[in-house]
């Protein structure tokens, strides 16, 4: 999925960014992927990205991504 409309990034480039170079802030995140922030819009979004890719835990609280569907999976089986 595009993350970055003005950059063309992807959540997965982003997560290989993180866990090739494992960046500490999004600024790096557009470095590591050889572009540089432009209207700001994704920063948010990288954000929740970098710290489920590095911390291994779903932030954002959504329902969609992994992290969330993996959590589910598991409350679920713990429930059984």
């Amino acid at each position: 999925m595009i993350v970055c409309s003005c950059n063309v990034l992807t959540d997965s480039a982003i997560r290989t960014a993180c866990h090739t170079a494992r960046p500490r802030t999004t600024g790096q995140v557009y470095g590591c992927l050889g572009c540089s922030a432009q209207c700001g819009r994704c920063a948010r979004t990288i954000k929740a990205i970098m710290d489920q890719a590095l911390g291994g835990t779903c932030t954002s609280g959504c329902a969609v991504c992994p992290m969330a569907a993996e959590e589910a999976s598991a409350e679920t089986s713990e429930a059984a």
